[in-house]
């Protein structure tokens, strides 16, 4: 078989247009490594509508950043209802938590390193339709096991828990990866920061809904009997579990469902700039994903990788100090001020913090292309955060500065605000450092940093596991 590349170059002149061959080696042209995917090649003029931003795009990669996170903030939330199912076993009840984050950690950075390796052939839109494909049976069985088999005895129901953890950890990495570098590929940063804003969204959502579940919860009937009182609350924690599990499914198909309007308007817009473009039946002239390896990508994203894996190690204090931070109005009868709905308010105030920090990001608030250096510099000095939780109200301790306001808007708010804006400016400038055949893989390979920070962060955190205790 004989393959053809056409060049179509545009030239001014009497309403004539050229057409040139390009002369290239039968060897580069049959290259097995290389594989390649149809560009439009179009004169220096407006460009073409697959290239403009999209506000539909923008919205199909901020649902895709929600289901990134939705799944693991679903099993956060519905820590109470695991809770009851372990009460049987004390051993389980202590370390579930830890196990399940352990098992998620392990499983997305060796999953994210495998799926950055294997670039050469491949399909990122594929993993994206699998990880939601998988998100969607992992937490329908969760939402099965609520109401069904719940005599199952806790070591069972673990091992079942931790293999649902796993393959919701791998539909997370497939996410991710595929995610980022599907982004990348249509060379607009913004799309990079619409993924970055839909995490922060799944952050914030759960929040609102557990302090609002906090705060209209009817107070116990203190005349029932501790056995009734008992089953009440497990048939409530259960009946809550479904419902988060159950929304985790929806946003799976949700998701699904926005992908599959996306592939489709990007097929039609390269079908409609084909037949605009070409006259005569042949092959579009195409450019080449070169596969590169991680060192290669270490030496050419040095800082930027460097600072979106210390950005996150230190992000990964928040959660130990922000789960023993208490108010510091003791006397008040508001719920509010109760650490059932002041720790979550904690949270919360984080994630608003993170999310405006990644929408600062985009439009007018947006700053530019910025020195990977500078912003090395600036992740290395959000450690200053650590001491400041010190400051609070952590354990029910005097706090130094007696202020809620200081806790929630200064430090919660403050920390979250440089993790959203610095983990998206790194993430959006990595274009710029390579080459356009290298943008997919340079997507994945900073996810890789992010997960590692996460892993690194949580390691670290053991460190001030006694403080507040």
């Amino acid at each position: 078989m004989v393959f053809h590349r056409v060049n179509k170059l545009f030239r001014k002149g009497d309403d004539e247009v050229l057409y040139e061959p390009i002369e290239t080696p039968y060897e580069v042209l049959h290259d097995e490594n290389d594989v390649r995917r149809p560009i439009l090649v179009l004169p220096d003029e407006p460009l073409p509508e697959c290239q403009q931003f999209s506000w539909l795009d923008y919205t199909v990669f901020m649902l895709l950043g929600i289901a990134m996170l939705w799944a693991w903030n679903m099993f956060l939330a519905a820590a109470p209802y695991f809770q009851n199912r372990f009460a049987g076993d004390k051993a389980i009840l202590s370390r579930f938590q830890a196990a399940i984050t352990s098992i998620s950690c392990i499983t997305s950075l060796f999953c994210m390193l495998i799926l950055t390796n294997m670039q050469s052939k491949a399909n990122y839109l594929g993993r994206i339709i699998l990880a939601l494909f998988l998100s969607l049976i992992v937490f329908s069985l969760l939402s099965i096991s609520t109401s069904h088999f719940r005599q199952t005895s806790p070591t069972s129901y673990l091992v079942f828990t931790l293999i649902m953890v796993f393959f919701t950890a791998y539909a997370s990495s497939l996410c991710q990866n595929g995610s980022f570098a599907y982004a990348s590929s249509f060379g607009r940063p913004e799309y990079i920061q619409a993924i970055m804003t839909g995490q922060a969204i799944a952050g914030v959502l759960p929040a609102v809904a557990q302090i609002v579940t906090v705060l209209g919860a009817e107070d116990p009937d203190k005349s029932a009997s501790d056995l009734v009182r008992a089953k009440t609350l497990s048939d409530e924690s259960a009946t809550a579990a479904f419902t988060y599990f159950m929304t985790a499914a929806g946003v799976s198909i949700f998701t699904f469902l926005a992908v599959f309007l996306l592939v489709l308007k990007q097929n039609r817009i390269l079908r409609r700039s084909l037949k605009c473009v070409f006259t005569n039946f042949g092959d579009t002239n195409v450019t080449k994903r070169k596969p590169v390896g991680m060192l290669a990508l270490y030496k050419k994203l040095p800082w930027l990788s460097a600072a979106v894996f210390i950005c996150l190690a230190v992000t990964m204090f928040f959660p130990v100090f922000t789960g023993r931070i208490t108010s510091v109005r003791t006397n008040e009868d508001s719920r509010l001020f109760r650490p059932a709905a002041f720790i979550p308010l904690g949270f919360l105030a984080w994630n608003i913090g993170d999310l405006v920090g990644r929408l600062l990001t985009l439009g007018p608030f947006s700053v530019g292309r910025i020195s990977p250096v500078i912003l090395f510099v600036l992740a290395c000095l959000r450690v200053i955060f650590i001491p400041l939780y010190l400051l609070c109200n952590v354990g029910g301790r005097e706090a130094i500065i007696k202020s809620d306001a200081f806790y929630l808007i200064v430090v919660s708010g403050g920390f979250g605000l440089t993790n959203g804006w610095l983990c998206s400016v790194c993430l959006m400038s990595t274009g710029y450092y390579v080459e356009e055949g290298e943008r997919e893989a340079a997507g994945g390979f900073m996810i890789v940093n992010l997960l590692a920070g996460l892993m690194a962060g949580s390691l670290l955190s053991f460190t001030v596991s006694g403080v507040g205790t």
